[in-house]
């Protein structure tokens, strides 16, 4: 059983309020609602939240919406939580193998198809996996703001750094991206429902704290992250102008 799950919170530093913004005359995270219910593979999809304002909307939209605590450091914490009320009433069985995909709730126009990608490769094996798309560009590689990954011939993770990796000597920095395929992060999650249990009982690891990349906690600790190309882009809102690229980036 796989469990769409997203998380939203009503804080937001750069943008208070960010899951009710208008986005063309819908609340933002009904946006998201909409589409991660368009995805086949979800026996439940639902929002996880901390404040009755987004419970609201999302009832109102005909969607589920589970009370969270406030005081979750990460998304994986609040799905983590979700997950668990769904066991403890009786909606999800705990004695199956059950998967919870995280779903960032500022993509307002993701494509269910992605988030389809991922739900295909959940076949019981696999522990935790996310996307990766190929780097186009100097401004993308060297941008701290984007994590480039290493990636095994298994096609799991080795590593995961705001810097471009790997290092290629004697080439101009400018042009690595075309002459080697790096790949950057694309932040959908996809985590085994007893290894969620597992990785929120993880304290912050050293290489987390100096990236600021909580999935560094989970390699350090031992655990398997399978990456999943796609070729699908999402523009996220982080602040209010985000907002109108948000519905650029939906035209054709």
């Amino acid at each position: 059983m796989i469990i769409g799950i997203i998380p939203s919170r009503y804080a937001s530093t750069r943008f208070p309020g960010k899951p009710l913004a208008d986005i063309d005359g819908k609340p933002m995270i009904q946006r998201v609602l909409e589409q991660a219910q368009q995805v086949k593979a979800f026996a439940h999809v639902l929002v996880a939240t901390d404040d009755e304002r987004i419970a609201g909307v999302v009832r109102q939209a005909g969607g589920v919406a589970v009370m969270t605590r406030s005081d979750h450091p990460t998304g994986t914490d609040r799905c983590w939580e979700a997950y668990s009320q769904l066991v403890a009433d009786g909606t999800v069985s705990a004695a199956r193998t059950n998967y919870v995909i995280n779903i960032q709730g500022d993509e307002p126009f993701i494509n269910p198809a992605q988030i389809g990608e991922l739900a295909a490769v959940l076949d019981g094996t696999v522990e935790l996996a996310t996307q990766m798309s190929p780097v186009d560009s100097a401004e993308v590689l060297h941008s701290p703001s984007e994590a480039k990954i290493i990636v095994n011939a298994q096609g799991e993770a080795l590593y995961f750094s705001r810097q471009p990796i790997p290092y290629l000597r004697g080439v101009d920095p400018a042009v690595w991206h075309e002459h080697h395929t790096f790949h950057r992060h694309i932040g959908l999650y996809a985590y085994r429902a007893d290894i969620l249990e597992q990785i929120t009982q993880l304290s912050p690891s050293s290489l987390e704290r100096a990236e600021s990349l909580e999935q560094l906690r989970w390699l350090e600790a031992g655990y398997r992250i399978k990456l999943v190309p796609t070729r699908y882009q999402s523009q996220s809102v982080d602040d209010p102008a985000d907002v109108e690229k948000a519905l650029l980036s939906r035209r054709p």
